[in-house]
């Protein structure tokens, strides 16, 4: 017997890594969002990170936040 964690799945982790992604970009096309892919100075994200974390959100929430709000703003 090898040390560690027990087998549980006779999937490569590789191959579970990958059925699990597919799995969550279903949900996520399920409830209606849609993946947005940017880059940013690493002093921008690092701000965001802090920020997010006052406010007990993730980036990604505080990131819909901001950009809703600003939409909002611009429409009124």
């Amino acid at each position: 017997r090898r040390p560690g964690r027990p087998k549980t799945s006779p999937l490569t982790r590789d191959e579970q890594l990958r059925i699990n992604k597919r799995n969550q970009l279903r949900r996520d096309k399920d409830k209606g969002l849609q993946r947005v892919e940017l880059k940013m100075p690493s002093e921008i994200v690092e701000a965001l990170n802090s920020l997010a974390d006052q406010h007990n959100m993730s980036r990604s929430e505080l990131i819909e936040t901001m950009i809703a709000s600003q939409l909002t703003l611009s429409r009124g």
